[in-house]
């Protein structure tokens, strides 16, 4: 990891909610200003995970680097940690070469964990907790208390074993940041901005933002997301894996198995779409120092020379 205590090198983030049209602002905007692209999008950086993560095409890809996509195998695990270990490294060896790296993406819990550092106050995931619980309710409360000592003995001795509701935030913290929320803790008191950065969340009108969602939604199951899911579960993957959260997969999973209707998962797909939609705005509403650009009745051209003056050092 970069030592930013000597040095805090400089970044320019474009952030966003799903469908609002980061990829191809972020794309123009790296050609303009010289630059190369680090993605903070924590379901793009999986391989085989192409139509359902909405990943830049190839076309696109071609014009500029574009670092951390296609490259974690879909079997593991990708953390908070890890993000940041790989985007610090990234943006070290881009800003040697003398640029001012854009980092882009709409996974709010990784762009703050990259300025700030991992936090334990963020890292929250309701579906993540609810499985937990869920797990309390089948194994007993004995399983994951065991589990907490494994993974972080200092929690576990000053939490109770019958305190479900701090083991199941630390083991919610652990699972998402990859790092024991002890450990956090202790150095929450501590942490400082790592980097010096501009940033910018694009936002729309709610009616033009949700209808460039159902299209979305619809060009995904017309451009074979269907298939690229029937595929990936061919090839093994399980629908278990923390690959097959992101937005979509389910739901195609559960027509595959004639749990639903394909019209059924596509409405379910637009509904999670916009749910975590007004998710991520929530989480960029609470970073202070950001500047928002509201992209509805402005033409294309407008809003990237709004966008270069925002994100100008």
């Amino acid at each position: 990891m970069c030592d930013m205590k000597a040095v805090r090198l400089r970044i320019a983030i474009l952030a966003g909610p799903t469908a609002v049209g980061k990829t191809s602002y972020a794309i123009d905007l790296a050609q303009e200003l010289g630059t190369e692209i680090v993605s903070a999008d924590s379901m793009q950086v999986y391989q085989q995970f192409d139509i359902g993560t909405a990943k830049p095409s190839a076309e696109e890809h071609s014009r500029v680097a574009y670092h951390l996509l296609d490259c974690i195998d879909p079997h593991e695990a990708f953390s908070l940690a890890r993000f940041i270990k790989l985007a610090d490294e990234i943006i070290g060896h881009i800003s040697r070469k003398g640029m001012i790296p854009l980092v882009v993406g709409g996974t709010g819990l990784y762009i703050k964990g990259l300025i700030e550092g991992i936090f334990e106050e963020g890292a929250r995931d309701p579906e993540l907790r609810s499985r937990l619980r869920e797990e309390i309710r089948i194994q007993g409360p004995g399983t994951l208390y065991q589990r907490l000592q494994e993974v972080d003995p200092v929690a576990a001795q000053r939490i109770s074993p019958n305190d479900m509701m701090r083991i199941v935030r630390a083991l919610e913290v652990y699972e998402l940041t990859g790092r024991p929320i002890s450990e956090l803790q202790r150095e929450s008191q501590t942490q400082g901005k790592r980097y010096e950065y501009r940033l910018v969340v694009l936002t729309r009108d709610r009616a033009e933002l949700y209808e460039r969602i159902e299209a979305r939604v619809d060009r995904m199951f017309t451009t074979g997301f269907v298939e690229e899911v029937r595929r990936l579960l061919d090839m093994g993957y399980s629908p278990d894996l923390h690959a097959m959260k992101a937005l979509g997969y389910r739901e195609v999973v559960a027509y595959l198995k004639g749990h639903t209707s394909l019209k059924e998962a596509q409405l379910r797909v637009k509904q999670a779409t916009r749910r975590y939609g007004k998710r991520q705005l929530t989480w960029f509403r609470a970073m202070r120092e950001a500047k928002w650009l509201n992209l509805s009745g402005n033409s294309y051209q407008e809003n990237v020379e709004r966008l270069k003056k925002i994100l100008a050092f």
